[in-house]
């Protein structure tokens, strides 16, 4: 079979969809399959001036709003791209955004589309403060999954729990297949270590929707409990400023390294030895899997995806989002027991290596790409 990836954007850095997608591609290509990927260069604005149309709504109704706008902008701007670089056919094109999913439809209606949903980009923006819930974006983003269903051959998403979120927002909710996230076990390693102050690692866009505030919070009660730590602080992003001043006042931020960017966090995650992210909203959190097979204890909030990745008090530990006190007791039993949390890493590491291999994701994905080669 000849496979077209859609991604949105290119792959030009690591985590979720960005580094799995190429990985799994390079697997694909190992194997005999035909597969290619395609993406929408960030350098394309403005471009495209064809109407868009939907068969399920009428988008102009929410026309006006900057954010909606944007959205039909790139929607435009992606089906000029297309037209313009995609000349070759292909037996199955597999989209990783409801962008290029739809735009690939459109453009090649006689060829299957499947879509993997990965996230949820109106939750985002929500939790971020970016619009408001049952707003006129929402509503717009949210009557995308209604067109996805109605026009795409299959939807595929990462969790149960992000399955149950779409259902309220298509027809056929039991058609939506789950094949959780892979990752190139060879990129990731587990590091035998003994560091005698414990290290504690975060890695995520510096946004509100990860709940860094409140694990700062419960940074600064260890402190006061008498527990010396060190955290470290990977990622960037709008909040940076704020989390910084945040960590002055509460007289931690001697105990947190704040790096920004990083190209490769997984080459030095191993070295550590907690993993904690305690995010208000994940689809899946790909970044638990990573720490996971690097060996780490992980310690997260009891959503999304990440309460389908924790099973609490055997590979880690679940709490409720924006509760400080909760993730404190979590932090300090991890961070004062050595054995307990060696215990927790070590069985993290092997869940994580039967559930989210990369080998595992390919073999999933053949069975779904056969199914249509049957069909031809």
């Amino acid at each position: 079979m000849n496979i077209l990836q859609a991604l949105f954007f290119p792959p030009e850095q690591p985590g979720g969809v960005s580094s799995m997608v190429p990985f799994m591609l390079e697997r694909f290509n190992r194997r005999g399959w035909e597969m290619e990927l395609f993406s929408l260069p960030k350098r394309v604005r403005s471009k495209g001036t064809e109407p868009v149309r939907f068969s399920t709504f009428d988008w102009e109704a929410y026309a006006g709003n900057p954010i909606v706008d944007k959205y039909i902008q790139t929607y435009k701007d992606y089906v000029w791209w297309t037209k313009l670089r995609q000349t070759k056919k292909y037996d199955l094109i597999h989209a990783h955004h409801p962008i290029a999913g739809l735009v690939m439809k459109q453009v090649f209606p006689d060829t299957p589309v499947i879509m993997t949903i990965h996230s949820s980009y109106e939750r985002e923006l929500i939790l971020n403060g970016k619009i408001k819930e049952n707003g006129t974006e929402h509503a717009f983003l949210t009557s995308i999954y209604r067109e996805l269903e109605e026009r795409l051959d299959q939807l595929i998403t990462v969790s149960n729990s992000f399955k149950q979120y779409l259902s309220e927002y298509v027809q056929e909710p039991e058609r939506i297949g789950v094949i959780p996230n892979g990752f190139d076990e060879k990129r990731f390693r587990s590091v035998p270590h003994e560091n005698k102050i414990p290290q504690l690692i975060t890695v995520c866009r510096l946004v509100p929707a990860k709940g860094l505030d409140t694990l700062l919070l419960a940074c600064a009660e260890l402190k006061k409990r008498g527990h010396p730590f060190v955290l470290h602080l990977i990622g960037d992003g709008p909040i940076r400023p704020e989390l910084e001043q945040m960590a002055i006042e509460l007289n931690i931020y001697e105990e947190i390294i704040f790096y920004g960017y990083m190209l490769h966090p997984e080459d030095f995650m191993p070295f550590f030895d907690v993993f904690v992210l305690p995010s208000r909203a994940e689809a899946f959190g790909s970044v638990f899997a990573e720490a996971a097979l690097c060996g780490l204890a992980l310690v997260g909030t009891n959503v999304g995806g990440i309460a389908e990745q924790i099973d609490h008090g055997h590979n880690g530990l679940l709490v409720p989002p924006e509760n400080v006190s909760a993730l404190t007791s979590a932090l300090e039993k991890v961070i004062s027991d050595p054995i307990y949390r060696h215990n927790l890493g070590r069985v993290a590491w092997d869940k994580a290596q039967k559930s989210y291999s990369m080998s595992r994701v390919v073999q999933q994905l053949k069975t779904v790409y056969r199914s249509y080669r049957n069909e031809e």
